[in-house]
């Protein structure tokens, strides 16, 4: 079978075939030289269902924590919940070293996926049993998208910046406006991720982001020797729309992975979970055919976008509160009891989760 497109989900689900089903023949073809996209993943521990799961993101080798941080003006907290985090590197290594060299192409531009077959720029055609496509975001017309966009950057400190577990979020100081803050994933002791988050209905970071950044390294004392990588990404989250024409639109009875398939979490933006869920069920089937992967996936893919029905709307009603309101809001939603926290990362709300939750919105 053959997946194109090498990010988080593509490469999982490859990993999870590698591992579980070697028995099935598999080719990965990935537009650029390395496997794993461009930014750092954190995810809760709770997001993760079963052992098998934690298995297949623990042989990434990348860092963990027993709880994070959250802070805002006149209130802090220190919370308890199992944190993972990884880099584009580990995932790319973890490829390259589980992977035959047969198995995988790189620098190859994928320019259609067919449910059976990729064909790439120059016209090469790779035929197989089966294809997904996991190339990322495609055709979003048919919903109705706000964007967390943020500009990262991964520092070396001239001294040790002494946090000892993820800063979720920090809204003090340089932080944006509304629906922003600052994010810090420590990296070792002397180098940290520190991530300008916002979000709105722009899909790039605005030009002040650099700047909050260089305001919140002084707030903390920190002074930057050097600065290793800054990107700016940008993830859409769903708040409403047409999803069964988003699927169709992407590639009718092509199988789609990844943010391709809708897989997100509205709220948070995080794919990860989605994709190791996903990589699982894909080891886990029988029938390889084009068509039969579309439709375990697009019955995923519905599901998924039923459960979270709740969390889009919450996403929305957040959005749409005055600025002065929405650090208010989130500093309420950060109150409240840490498992409902958890489980709210976690996708895992019961009833009485989401009417503290409202109650939170409304204040």
């Amino acid at each position: 079978m053959l997946i194109a497109g090498g990010g988080v989900a593509g490469c999982l689900a490859a990993l999870a075939l590698a591992r579980l089903r070697p028995d099935v023949k598999l080719l990965i073809v990935e537009e650029t030289e390395r496997f794993g996209g461009e930014r750092r993943r954190l995810m809760f521990d709770a997001e993760l269902d079963g052992a098998e799961a934690r298995a297949l993101i623990g042989a990434l080798r990348g860092d963990s924590w027993p709880g994070f941080y959250v802070a805002f003006p006149g209130f802090s907290r220190k919370l308890k919940a199992g944190l993972l985090s990884f880099g584009p590197d580990a995932l790319h290594d973890a490829m390259v070293a589980t992977l035959k060299p047969d198995q995988y192409r790189l620098a190859a531009k994928v320019v259609a996926v067919r449910d059976d077959a990729l064909v790439l720029d120059g016209g090469e055609e790779i035929k197989a049993e089966g294809a997904i496509d996991a190339r990322g975001a495609s055709n979003l017309s048919m919903l109705e998208l706000l964007y967390e966009s943020r500009l990262e950057r991964d520092c070396r400190l001239s001294a040790p910046h002494r946090v000892d577990r993820p800063v979720l979020i920090d809204a003090h100081g340089g932080a944006a406006e509304g629906i922003g803050h600052i994010r810090c994933v420590p990296i070792d002791a002397d180098r940290i991720a520190i991530a300008d988050i916002r979000v709105s209905e722009l899909a790039q970071p605005d030009e002040g982001a650099a700047a909050r950044i260089d305001a919140y390294l002084k707030l903390r004392g920190w002074t930057a020797a050097g600065i290793e990588t800054e990107r700016s990404v940008s993830r859409p989250l769903p708040i409403g729309g047409d999803f069964a024409s988003f699927w169709r639109i992407g590639g009718a009875r092509v199988a789609k992975l990844g943010l391709r398939g809708g897989f997100v979490h509205p709220a948070t933006g995080r794919a990860t979970a989605d994709a190791v869920h996903n990589a699982l069920a894909l080891a886990a089937q029988k029938d390889f055919s084009g068509a039969a992967l579309h439709d375990l996936f697009e019955g995923r893919a519905r599901a998924a976008w039923k459960k979270r029905a709740f969390l889009r709307e919450m996403n929305a009603a957040i959005a749409a509160a005055a600025p002065d309101r929405r650090r208010a809001i989130s500093a309420r939603l950060y109150a409240l009891d840490p498992g409902l926290i958890e489980r709210f990362h976690a996708d895992r709300l019961g009833l009485l989760d989401r009417r503290k939750l409202m109650q939170a919105l409304k204040g």
